[in-house]
């Protein structure tokens, strides 16, 4: 009796100390909060505080229980954590607690190197659910697609986890393999796909030729020094070329976004003025504008921009900002929908949450979240293949013995053969499509202009 008598009095006085911990802290808050008022920082409803004395008293008490019945001791530093956590868990899918490992991996993926398997994921109904695969990383090559919904890791059922510890097992030592357990839209059963963990060296800016002056631009992803590659890959194509640019296509498909200096960057490539994207938000501070400076780097040369279902982000920025101005025609499909930003907030022991702080917002004022952009041209995920049921039974006149040869050298039919446009048509549809529209603006621009 005795002994149960001093468990109930430990019970009490361990509960009582850590609400009064709590009130002193929200105490402490709401002190800020009235001094930054007074200071004129924040706005009449945000100086509303009030004390939440009943769910303290509550937290206090369940986390006593805790410590006193659960199965297992439970350091006082793991429950707090684990609160926390799953405070910011409930408010949406992108607000998270990030531990010191996990802030400095955070800034890893800005910058371009980082350990995995290369995509970029969301939780969704208690699964991870691929955003998108990165550009030549492991996860792409092994066919993984935007969409998949990731049900188990190795032998662990993904369900119950959150996305941090399901981030966390999919990382591990490069040469290491991990089964993910897929179910995708359209198959019968869930896929096994084996993947080999790799150090990911993201390359962000890919460009080539498609035919003389049409230019191929690729954004796999939106780092702080994306732009600045983007401006040398249009510069050496340029010098490459001795064709001046006719038209280009940007191409944004699975690009889960990045920061969002990268996005306002790019954008700013190929517009001459205007607003590029702004936000609002609660606080004052998370209001921003972002306007393009004067220069088109491609000079007003006909753009088409593709997207598709895994364009998230500051990938919707981009569209959204070319579109709104008239400057590009966007083609393909609904883009991801993930309009909000989140801000980095570091912590005095070296942590740091990742809050959803603002709405991002197009030009002529449309919210991307849960939105998304929607294109000006949509185009079915499909893949062609040449029909074979016909192949060498047509006939034309050149293949005719004995016709009339022609003598005039025709340039443009050797430049585009029917071979190389089909070899596009199979191997990537919507580029295909892509081009064949910007040929299109370019002939009704130069007739228009006669």
């Amino acid at each position: 009796m005795l002994q149960n008598q001093v468990s109930k009095s430990a019970l009490r006085a361990s509960s009582l100390a850590l609400g009064l911990t709590l009130l002193v802290a929200t105490a402490l808050y709401a002190q800020e909060n009235t001094d930054a008022a007074e200071n004129g920082q924040e706005t009449a409803k945000e100086q509303e505080l009030t004390i939440p004395f009943d769910e303290v008293r509550t937290f206090a008490d369940i986390f006593a229980r805790v410590k006193k019945d659960y199965v297992e001791p439970v350091e006082d530093k793991s429950l707090m954590k684990s609160a926390i956590r799953g405070m910011l868990s409930g408010l949406d899918p992108h607000s998270t607690y990030l531990d010191a490992d996990e802030y400095k991996d955070l800034h890893e993926g800005t910058t371009g190197e980082f350990g995995g398997l290369g995509i970029e994921v969301g939780l969704e109904d208690g699964f991870v659910k691929v955003i998108a695969p990165i550009d030549d990383t492991p996860a792409e090559r092994a066919g993984v697609k935007s969409g998949d919904v990731i049900i188990r890791l190795d032998d662990k059922p993904v369900k119950g986890m959150s996305l941090d510890e399901a981030v966390n097992i999919m990382r591990g030592k490069p040469g290491d393999p991990i089964v993910l357990t897929i179910v995708r839209e359209g198959e019968e059963k869930p896929l096994k796909i084996t993947i080999i963990r790799a150090i990911i060296k993201v390359k962000s800016v890919k460009a080539r030729i498609l035919e003389p002056g049409y230019y191929y631009l690729r954004v796999t992803q939106f780092q702080s020094h994306t732009a600045e590659l983007l401006r040398d890959a249009i510069a050496n194509l340029r010098k490459d070329s001795p064709e001046s640019i006719k038209g280009a296509v940007l191409d944004l498909r699975n690009n889960p976004g990045g920061v969002l200096s990268g996005a306002v960057s790019v954008s700013d490539i190929f517009l001459q003025e205007g607003l590029i994207v702004y936000t609002e938000g609660r606080s004052t501070d998370s209001a921003s504008k972002y306007h393009a400076k004067p220069g088109d780097m491609i000079e007003g040369a006909p753009m088409v921009v593709l997207v598709n279902g895994g364009s998230a982000s500051a990938s919707e920025i981009v569209a959204g900002a070319l579109q709104d101005h008239k400057r590009a025609i966007i083609v393909g499909e609904k883009t991801f929908g993930k309009g909000s930003v989140q801000t980095i907030l570091p912590m005095t022991n070296g942590d740091a949450i990742k809050l959803t702080t603002a709405r991002y917002y197009t030009p002529s004022g449309n919210s991307i979240q849960a939105k998304g952009i929607k294109p000006d041209i949509e185009l079915q995920s499909l893949s062609i293949s040449r029909s074979k049921s016909e192949e060498g039974l047509r006939v034309n006149e050149s293949q005719l013995s004995g016709h009339l040869k022609n003598t005039e050298d025709s340039k443009a039919e050797k430049e585009a053969s029917p071979k190389s446009q089909g070899s596009l048509a199979e191997s990537d549809y919507h580029l295909f499509e892509a081009l064949n529209l910007l040929k299109s603006l370019v002939i009704i621009n130069s007739r228009m202009s006669k």
